[in-house]
Formats: C-alpha cells, sequence, structure tokens
C-alpha cells in the first residue's frame, strides 16, 4: 500500500507535501539468515506451514525531549522484523519527521536512519481503540532499535510507542484452534464510505473468472493467526470488482523470497494489534519472485472489500508487492503475478485490465497529480490504477508507477464472451438447441493483433481453431446437452476462457444422399458466382442448399463436392469452408501456373453456403456436387469395404487389360463384388488413380448409364500419375470411367460405399481441424516421413472426435516439400498397408487428396514410399453407428 498523508493541513498544502511513502534507498546491513535457537533462518520458511503461526509486539514508549521532539535511545529488545510507531490520538499528527534504525541480529550492525511515513486514519473505518501509526516497515531480523522525532515546535501526540512485531517462524506454528479468539469487537461506521455488515464467508463459489484463477498461497500456508480476525469480512456494497489498484509496501530491508511469508504476517499482525484495523489490509500481496498470498480473508473468489485505497474500497481490489520501488522497478516474476491477479479478479466481472471504469468517490481529497475528488461525485479511473491515481502518495513507486503501462496489455484476451449461437443472441449461462451444426459468435476487448488463436471448446474439449482476426467457428454436435466456451491465446502466451453457454443437440442420424454428378459452379461462365476469375487473398461464396441448386434447403449439413481450379496464373492454394466462418489454415487444392487440378471437397453447410478462398494470383474455379449430407432421415448410412482394389487396366482387373482410349470409357461392375452388397447400394467410394498417360486429359467417374457429365475427377498431363477421391452414386450397380484425350491406364480402389443398410454408420461433422502437421510435431513427431516408413496418428478421441463407436474419418490429406518422387498411402493402423496410393506427387511438389479412412484401433496410418516428405492431414467429419 504504502498508505501516506493525505495533504490536511494550511502547512501541508503551502509546502506541497507528498506521502513519499519509504526512505530512498533499502536499509543496510540486514541479513536474512540469522539463526535462531534451532539454528534455523528465523524468518525463512523452512517448510509448508502446518496451522497459525502466533505474532508478538513489543511496546517501547519514546520518551519527550522537549517541544516537538521524542526519543527512544538505542537499546537492545526482543527479537523483531517489522516495526512502527503508534501513538494515542488517531486524528493527531506529527508534524515532523519520525526516524528508526535497528541492529541486525546477526552482524551486530546498525542500519541507516528510516524515515516513517503516517498512515491515513480511518481507513478501515471508524473504529474503538483506534490510534494513529506509521506505516510499518520490514527491517529483516533484528534485536536493537533506537528513534527519533522531531524537526517542528508544534507539539507532538500524547502516547508514543514504538511498536517491534515479531511474526513469527513456522516452527512457531500452532495446531489450529489452538489459538482462542478473543469476543469480537463492534466495529463502527466507517468514512469510506459506510460499510455493509460483516457476512459470513459465502457458501458457493464467486462468479467464474474468464481469466484462470493463480497459484495463491492461502492464510492457511502462510499462517494467519485467524485468532486477530474474528469480526468476519465485508464484501464489496455493489458485489463487483470495477478496479485493481496496485500498491507497494516501500520502506523495507532487501528481503529472500523465503521470508515472504513473515512479513506477510508481519503487516497481518500489525494492521490489526496496531492500526486495529479488522484484517490485513490488502487483498492481495506479492513477492518480488511472484508468489502471490491471500491477503484479507473473506475468499479469493469473492469481492472481498480491503482497507488499502481511502475513498475507493468500496468498489475495487488491490494487489501489493512487497518492497521498495521508489528508485527500481519490480522484477518480471512480480509484474507477472500483478497481471495474473488483476486478469483473474476483473475478469470475473466482465472488465479489461487495457480499459477504464467510472468510480465514485468515497470521500473529497486529492490524489497525488493535484486532482481533486469530491465525497459522492463519479470519475474515471484506468481498471488497472496505482495507488497515486486515487490518493495523495508516491506508491506504488515512482519506478513501479510507470510499469502498469505495460501490464495493460500484457494480460489474457479481456472480455471474452460467447456472443451468438446459431446467430441467436448469447448470453453467460443461457441455452440453446440445435439438430447439431453449431456456429458460435465471440468477441473480446483485446486487440485482434495481440490474439494469436481461438478455439472453439465443447465440454472442455477443442473442436475447431480460428485465427486471432476471427469471430466465429463452427462445427457439428452429437446428440445430448454440451457446454460451449471460446478460448483464446494472447501472443504473451496467455489464456482466457469464455464464460459458458449450454447448447443441447438432437441430431438426427446424418445420412448420405447421392446425386448425379451436377455443376454448382463455374466462374468462367459466371454459373454460381460472378464470372471471373478469383482473385488473390479474396473468396467467393456459392449457394448449395435451396434455391435453384435441387439441394434441399433445410437439414443439410454437408457437401460432397468436386472442386478444380484452372488457368491459375501462379502458384497457389485454394481452402473451401462454410461460409461466415474463420478461413481454416488448410488447402484444399494446390497448384502451380497454368496447371488444372481437382479433389474431393466434403465441406460442412452451416447456412446453405460455401466460401472458396484463393490465396495467390488468380484463377478459375469449378465445383460440381456428388452428393450431401443430411439429418432429415432420408439417405444412405456408410459402411467401410477395403481399401480393396476393383479395377486395374494395367492387369485386366475388373475391366480388360488394356489403356483407355480417348473418348471413350470403361463400366466396372462394383456391387456384388469384393463384400459390396448387391443391392442396396446407393454409392461408392473410390480412389481412383491414372498412371502412364500418353498425353495431358482428364477422367470423369459417373452412374452407368446415365448421361456423362462434363465434370472431371482427374486432370493430368502426360507421363503424370495422379489420384484422386471420388464418391459416386451407383445407378444399375455399375459405374463408368471416361479418358478424354491419349491413352492411360486407371486403376480403382474401394475404401467404402452407402447404402440403405441400418446397420450402416451415420455423418457427423467436424472442423475443417487441423489434426497432423510432421512440420510442427502436431500429432507425430516433428520431422519428416522418410522413406519406406510409416507415421501413426491418433484419430478418436482428439479435436471432438469420440473416443469409441468412430468407424472411418474423412481426411484432407496433404503432402509437401518432398525431396523426390513418391507416394503416400493412408490405411487403418495395424492393418496391412494396402498397394493402393492416396497422393502422388514430384520432388517440390505440394499436393492435396481427400480420404474416406476406415478406423479400426482409433488410429490410421500415412506410409511414404520413396525419399522424405511433410504430411498435413485436417480432418472435416466421421462416422459412427
Amino acid at each position: 500500500m504504502r498508505l501516506g498523508r493525505a495533504r490536511g493541513t494550511a502547512l501541508a498544502a503551502a509546502l506541497g507535501v507528498v506521502a513519499v511513502l519509504g526512505f530512498q534507498g533499502a536499509a543496510n546491513g540486514f541479513g536474512t539468515d540469522s539463526p535462531d535457537e534451532n539454528g534455523l533462518a528465523r524468518y525463512s520458511a523452512a517448510g509448508k506451514v502446518r496451522g497459525p503461526v502466533p505474532g508478538k509486539v513489543h511496546k517501547l514508549a519514546l520518551k519527550p525531549k522537549g517541544t516537538g521532539k521524542a526519543v527512544l535511545a538505542q537499546q537492545d529488545t526482543k527479537p523483531f522484523g517489522l516495526l512502527g510507531v503508534t501513538w494515542t490520538d488517531p486524528g493527531a499528527e506529527v508534524k515532523g519527521s519520525i526516524e528508526a534504525r535497528t541492529r541486525n541480529a546477526k552482524t551486530g550492525k546498525w542500519s541507516q536512519w528510516i524515515t516513517l511515513e503516517q498512515a491515513k486514519a480511518n481507513l478501515d473505518g471508524k473504529r474503538p481503540g483506534m490510534r494513529g501509526a506509521t506505516e510499518p516497515v520490514w527491517v529483516g531480523l533484528s534485536d536493537g532499535a533506537e528513534v527519533r522525532v522531531g524537526g517542528d515546535a508544534a507539539a507532538l501526540p500524547a502516547g508514543m510507542e514504538l511498536a517491534l512485531v515479531d511474526p513469527g517462524s513456522a516452527g512457531d506454528a500452532k495446531k489450529p484452534g489452538d489459538i482462542k479468539a478473543e469476543p469480537a469487537a463492534f466495529a463502527a461506521p466507517a468514512d469510506d464510505p459506510v460499510p455493509p455488515t460483516p457476512a459470513e464467508p459465502p457458501t458457493t463459489p464467486g462468479p467464474a473468472s474468464t481469466a484462470p484463477k493463480p497459484e495463491i498461497v492461502s492464510r492457511v500456508q502462510w499462517g494467519a493467526d485467524e485468532s486477530l480476525n474474528n469480526e468476519g469480512p465485508i464484501y464489496l456494497p455493489g458485489a463487483k470488482i470495477k478496479a485493481v489498484f496496485v500498491h507497494h509496501t516501500a520502506a523495507s530491508a532487501p528481503y529472500e523470497c523465503s521470508e515472504s511469508a513473515a512479513i506477510v504476517r508481519g503487516l497481518h499482525v500489525y494492521h490489526v494489534k496496531e492500526n486495529k484495523w479488522r484484517d490485513l489490509g490488502y487483498n492481495f500481496l506479492t513477492d518480488k519472485c511472484g508468489t502471490i498470498f491471500e491477503g484479507r480473508q473473506g475468499g479469493v473468489d469473492q469481492p472481498v472489500m480491503g482497507a488499502h485505497s481511502f475513498g475507493w474500497n468500496s468498489e475495487s481490489t488491490s494487489v501489493s508487492v512487497l518492497g521498495d520501488y521508489t528508485g527500481a522497478g519490480a522484477s518480471a516474476a512480480a509484474l507477472d503475478a500483478i497481471s495474473k491477479v488483476a486478469a483473474y479478479k476483473l475478469g470475473q466481472y466482465d472488465g479489461d485490465m487495457s480499459g477504464t471504469t467510472t468510480l465514485t468517490a468515497g470521500a473529497t481529497q486529492t490524489n497525488f497529480f493535484g486532482k481533486t475528488f469530491t465525497e459522492k461525485q463519479t470519475y474515471e479511473f484506468k481498471t488497472l490504477s496505482g495507488h497515486r491515481d486515487g490518493f495523495n502518495t508516491q506508491c506504488p513507486g515512482n519506478s513501479l508507477y510507470p510499469q502498469l503501462e505495460q501490464l495493460r496489455t500484457s494480460g489474457p484476451a479481456a472480455r471474452l464472451k460467447v456472443t451468438t449461437v446459431n446467430g441467436d443472441a448469447a448470453q453467460p449461462g443461457a441455452s440453446f438447441q440445435t439438430s447439431g451444426p453449431l456456429t458460435v459468435g465471440f468477441d473480446t476487448s483485446t486487440a485482434s493483433s495481440l490474439v494469436t488463436k481461438f478455439e472453439l471448446l465443447v465440454d472442455d474439449q477443442p473442436v475447431a481453431t480460428a485465427a486471432g482476426t476471427a469471430r466465429s467457428a463452427s462445427t457439428s454436435l452429437t446428440s445430448g446437452s454440451h457446454q460451449v466456451q471460446v478460448r483464446a491465446t494472447t501472443k504473451n502466451g496467455k489464456v482466457s476462457t469464455s464464460l459458458a453457454v449450454t447448447v443441447v443437440a438432437e441430431v438426427k442420424d446424418i445420412k448420405f444422399v447421392p446425386v448425379a454428378p451436377k455443376r454448382l459452379m463455374d466462374t468462367r461462365e459466371g454459373l454460381g458466382v460472378p464470372k471471373a476469375k478469383v482473385a488473390g487473398g479474396t473468396s467467393v461464396t456459392l449457394q448449395v442448399a435451396g434455391g435453384a441448386t435441387g439441394i434441399p434447403a433445410n437439414g443439410v449439413t454437408a457437401a460432397v463436392l468436386n472442386v478444380t481450379a484452372t488457368e491459375p496464373t501462379q502458384s497457389s492454394f485454394v481452402s473451401v469452408h462454410p461460409a461466415g466462418t474463420a478461413r481454416p489454415s488448410a488447402s484444399n487444392l494446390n497448384f502451380t501456373a497454368g496447371q488444372t487440378i481437382p479433389n474431393l471437397v466434403v465441406v460442412p453447410v452451416v447456412d446453405g453456403k460455401v466460401s472458396f478462398y484463393n490465396h495467390s494470383g488468380a484463377v478459375h474455379l469449378i465445383a460440381d456436387i456428388t452428393g450431401y449430407f443430411t439429418s432429415s432421415g432420408e439417405g444412405a448410412t456408410h459402411t467401410n469395404a477395403g481399401p480393396t482394389r476393383l479395377m486395374d487396366t494395367r492387369e485386366g482387373l475388373g475391366v480388360p487389360k488394356a489403356k483407355v482410349a480417348g473418348g471413350t470409357s470403361v463400366t466396372l461392375q462394383v456391387a456384388g463384388v469384393e463384400g459390396i452388397p448387391a443391392t442396396g447400394v446407393k454409392a461408392v467410394v473410390l480412389n481412383v488413380t491414372a498412371t502412364s498417360p500418353t498425353q495431358s486429359s482428364f477422367v470423369s467417374v459417373y452412374p452407368s448409364g446415365t448421361d456423362r457429365p462434363g465434370a472431371s475427377n482427374l486432370n493430368f498431363t502426360a507421363g503424370q500419375t495422379i489420384p484422386n477421391l471420388v464418391v459416386v452414386p451407383v445407378v444399375d450397380g455399375k459405374v463408368s470411367f471416361y479418358n478424354h484425350s491419349g491413352t492411360v491406364d486407371l486403376i480403382a480402389d474401394v475404401t467404402g460405399y452407402f447404402s440403405d443398410s441400418a446397420a450402416g454408420s451415420t455423418h457427423t461433422n467436424v472442423g475443417p481441424t487441423r489434426l497432423m502437421d510432421t512440420r510442427e510435431g502436431l500429432g507425430v513427431p516433428q520431422a519428416k516421413v522418410a522413406g519406406g516408413t510409416s507415421v501413426t496418428l491418433q484419430v478418436a478421441g482428439v479435436e471432438g472426435i469420440p473416443a469409441t463407436g468412430v468407424k472411418a474419418v474423412v481426411l484432407n490429406v496433404t503432402a509437401t516439400n518432398p525431396t523426390q518422387s513418391s507416394f503416400v498411402s493412408v490405411y487403418p493402423s495395424g492393418t496391412t498397408r494396402p498397394g493402393a496410393s492416396n497422393l502422388n506427387f514430384t520432388a517440390g511438389q505440394t499436393i492435396p487428396n481427400l480420404v474416406i479412412l476406415p478406423v479400426v484401433d482409433g488410429k490410421v496410418s500415412f506410409y511414404n514410399h520413396s525419399g522424405t516428405v511433410d504430411l498435413i492431414a485436417d480432418v472435416t467429419g466421421y462416422f459412427t453407428k
């Protein structure tokens, strides 16, 4: 605190007196390791305190020495660690200086003279037995004292005494209950303003905070003698903390952090026994090592009213740093402790550590800067303020005070809150309902430039991640009641978490409805979106459900799109994501200038629309829908099959042994083959690979017996090998493969099928969320995957995916930075690696491909054939029974 003098007299006003609150520079010659009778440092914590530590106060009367002077002759004393001077009349003022010096108990050396500053009267209300007093000063273990008072002709107050406080050591601790409490004293009304009646400690926790509760040394742990506190705590009249005042304890000897608990005990004893306060004045204290101590009793999670900032106690809390910070600033550890306490307490009441607040003055007074406050008038304060902002004192020191400015931006994201749930306004504790899709809007008063990321939490588990500039995130929920929050991580690494809202999901089985491939978007023709290439750094948004698309407006949870990039002006990538949500870091297509490349995308649909973002240059985009997932009750369930090779034109498997000529098709029987049912199959999931093409061309896969669509599923150049996932409807049990030009060998591996079987799995959207990145060590070790080796990724129980019951996952897998031409196969962990490839690439190429992969033991494996390569996997959904 260092509560210093207010300007209350004509003399003080004329001289411009300001409470210095501590001598300039610490007293010298004080040791911290003086042994007690047990050979231990008397005030150093030897271990956890296991009970209250009773302190002792020794009093020595000062002897008047003429008008305006008094002394205590240099003399031996009982051991003590903290001192102050008191007098009978609390309203009396000592016009001259009060100085003391002490003798180190170990070295026998005397300190320099220490100036003691007078404390503000009535800081804890007008109370019986009050005495005038100076601020307490920590001097370390001492056994001698000397005092001199003088410098003014005015008469000194009567009854001046030197109070020497021995805060006791851990070895003095008594068992709880050994120290008997005296009868409770009557608490007279206070001036600042009238506090409410003392209350029993609350039986319920205080408000939840958006900032984490820091580790705090409790009163029990630092050995508070609770027999001194028999009146009960007082709580803020408005039950809301609006500001945090920062103090320092000022004039003190250098201390070791092992002594901090003893210093806190000394302050406690002095405030109660000498100041006659109901308890220790500060709400929280921290030492130079960053250890935080619980101050005034009543609960660290409660709005406890302290005695720390005259005129402002009724709407604030406090944290005081042990030591004098007039000449040097506080340590980084102490500053971090202040930040943690302030963020936690303000986060309980929607406060912003970098913001401002309005406080009502409880007294008429002037602050350190000459600003006058009038009782009962309101004034604007910084939410994190120094003591000097509200009172005429140098506290918290000329060096600590300017450090508060950096603290105001050093906390976690402030005022973080959920603002909307699926478009409806939200308040903490509110309840919402959904059929499964969930889009959460959120906000924070912290600048986006200071935020690294936001995470959407469902039942304490992160299910989606968004950039620091984002203000929404999406996922899909399973049936049941869920607690939904948003967590923010700032660039300094600190974390805050919004208060929760409840979302009750009633999710019907999400089934798949295949449709004949239909073109919904073509930027070359202005189909679905304006006729223009998509410029770098911009997006186009496409209506996929409702309207003229032929896809139902309601119940659609995700769309299956074959997306093609063509005529790009430079190397770039495209990300496809639900419209209105934060763009994920994942890419769905990667391409170089002039390249045409398709990829299958399963994209969640929240408002019936999806967006397509292009990173660089300009590119034409095409999107063909091949099916959608719906909660309407219709549709097909998914069943894993394979991976099993159904077709290979190189070997005559499934079709004649011959390359597919340009302008021709081959037709493959899929129903009734390799475990696929003969009837009831609505669509098959095929990984189709083109290899050994003689010239640039494309391949279209479509239901046999139907008109061939204009869409392509694979685009390639001469000599290239490239795979792509295809979800193709099955009409007569067969599918057809059309090659446009030249000749090419085609391979098809089945990984699953959709049917009308009740035994199949249903789909749930998640993400897009990154599960694996070998460049960063996400999900797997941080290292490229070497040729001939595999890495295995846990997918069940991760990022919102259930721990059990998962039958298959939908992953967008990207290979990047390969050192040579190779391929990657993705397969269920614990099974034999198939011969099929999911990605084929050349040195230096970046290429993604969608994979719908069975899950056997909760994990999937990624095999690289040659060279080394970085692999990335983003989940977009999963299938469960």
